[in-house]
Order: structure tokens, then sequence, then C-alpha cells
């Protein structure tokens, strides 16, 4: 009886272990995996075990789900996964907005973008569309203009009268370029990274009319799959929202 009863309770202790499906999911470190760490509580409850596999790059996350062997990535916006799509040739799909990062400028060598001289550097984003969207901060000013592409490049310039020079980096690279350039622009998550806020550390931030929302993203044909669904509901909640607006004090903001 007692052999038994030691196997039942082995048994049942077994199955408790293997009783969570498994949600895998692609991330940037900050705040992408910052925010996904809050939402591991609420996953359990409904069965799922979530397990974040932090990126640095823009590029293999999508590579893994697209492949199949992660179910769902965090790290990108719309226009971005709308070019990787075009020139990759994968199947990936937005599944829900989570929050928006403003890009923004920052320099360690001036307090202003008024104060930019003739022959200036910024550095930029290197991806088409991170760059191009960078580029329009530097057009809205008024500093230089451009042609009427879709995606924007240094190549695109029409009028430059500081003669500025742009300087094509990794996106990863730029809070590095800070002390070798003027001016940078960086994204929010590679600016918190370096510990750089973008609502009080930067010298010109993008405006709230932005189109730029992070997005999580799966491969065609999984959205409907029961634990994207549960991903889904769980990082579109108030606990998530009051999250983002008490740890990021508007450098990152809740877009649902």
């Amino acid at each position: 009886m007692k052999l038994l009863k030691f196997l039942a309770i082995n048994a049942f202790l077994g199955a408790s272990l293997f009783a969570s499906e498994i949600i895998t999911i692609a991330a940037s470190p900050v705040p992408h995996a910052q925010i996904l760490e809050q939402i591991k509580p609420d996953l359990e409850q409904k069965g799922y075990k979530l397990e974040i596999k932090e990126f640095t790059d823009y590029v293999l996350p999508n590579l893994a789900v697209d492949g199949g062997e992660i179910d769902a990535n965090f790290f990108q916006h719309t226009p971005y996964l709308e070019e990787f799509n075009k020139n990759k040739g994968t199947k990936l799909v937005k599944i829900a907005g989570v929050h928006i990062e403003p890009m923004a400028v920052y320099s360690k060598k001036f307090k202003s973008i008024d104060d930019l001289k003739d022959g200036a550097t910024i550095a930029v984003p290197n991806d088409p569309t991170n760059e191009s969207r960078a580029l329009d901060i530097i057009e809205k000013k008024g500093l230089v203009k451009f042609k009427d592409n879709a995606l924007k490049t240094p190549l695109d310039i029409t009028d430059n009268p500081k003669n500025i020079k742009f300087v094509e980096l990794k996106a990863a690279q730029l809070p590095r370029a800070l002390d070798d350039v003027d001016f940078a622009i960086i994204n929010s998550n590679y600016a918190l990274s370096a510990n750089l806020n973008p609502a009080k550390d930067s010298i010109l931030i993008e405006d709230g009319q932005s189109p730029y929302v992070n997005i999580l993203v799966v491969k065609e044909g999984h959205e409907n799959d029961a634990k994207i669904k549960a991903l889904v509901e769980s990082i579109q909640s108030q606990k998530v929202k009051d999250f983002i607006n008490q740890k990021y004090d508007g450098s990152v903001l809740p877009a649902f």
C-alpha cells in the first residue's frame, strides 16, 4: 500500500510539473522583457508558462518566429514589420499593440538642437524604417528637406543648409556613439538600456502623433491559438498599463 501511495503521489507531482503549456517569446531587454515579466503570474493562472528569450538585434527575433522556433516576439513596430516581410519573404502578423517608445535626439555636447552648427554630425539607425523615422524628426525641425519618399535616407536630401553629416549605425550602437558625434537619434529601448530617459535626457523628442506602436507578432496562421489569445489578454491589461506609466515616467506610453 505504501508503495502504491508513493507511486500515486509521484505521478501526481509529475503531472503537475508538466501541466503548464509553454509560451516562448523573443523580446528586447528594455522595456519589452521588463513588461513581459509582469504578466508571468497572470499566464500561470491560465495554465501557461512564459519563457522570455532576450535579443539585442532586430532580425533574429523575426526569423525565429517565422521559422517556428519561438511562438511570438515583442520588439518592433508595424512599419518595420511590413518592410521586413517584404524584404525577407516572411509571413509575420501583428496581433496586438502594446506601447509607444518615442524616439528622441540626445547630445553630450549641446543643450539644444538649435545649437547645431555647420557640418554637425548626427548618428541615426541604419535599418530602413527607423532611419526614416529619425530623419522625419530632423525634417520636422526644419533643418533638412527630403524627397517625398515613403522611406527616407540621407541620399534623398534635397536641401541641407547646415551641411549636416548623417552617420548610419546599428540601433544598438547609438548610445555608445554619443561621445563621437554631435547628436544621436536613439530608439527608446536602447536609450533606456544606456540609462538615458527620453522624457528627461533628450533635447528633442518625437511628438505623440506617431504610427510606431510596439506590437506583439506571430507567424501567420497562429493568431487564434489559445495560448496567443491568453498572451494578448494578459499584456493588454490595466495591470500592465499601470506598470508602464509608473515604471517609465513618460518615456514609454501605453498604446491600448
